[in-house]
């Protein structure tokens, strides 16, 4: 699972191969959360302030991350973006 972005504590990362809907995990601590970048679904727990922080970068990033994603379901390695501002 690649890591693409770190930021605040959050560490962002996408799954080669995943099933759809275009997600991203997160890991904050003892959190560990997916949420996906279209309707921004969140599957997990983790504190408000950082499932509003993830949607900021998502909202920053969203056709990176699409991109990414589709790199990833054809198993490509993908690169880092850039984190939060």
């Amino acid at each position: 699972m690649p890591e693409i972005c770190r930021f605040y504590g959050i560490i962002i990362y996408l799954y080669w191969k995943d099933h759809n809907p275009p997600h991203v995990h997160f890991h904050y601590g003892n959190y560990e959360c997916s949420i996906s970048v279209i309707d921004r679904v969140v599957d997990g727990q983790a504190p408000a302030k950082v499932i509003a922080k993830v949607n900021e970068w998502i909202d920053q990033n969203e056709d990176a991350i699409l991109l990414l994603w589709e790199k990833a379901q054809r198993g490509e390695k993908i690169e880092k973006l850039e984190p939060l501002k």
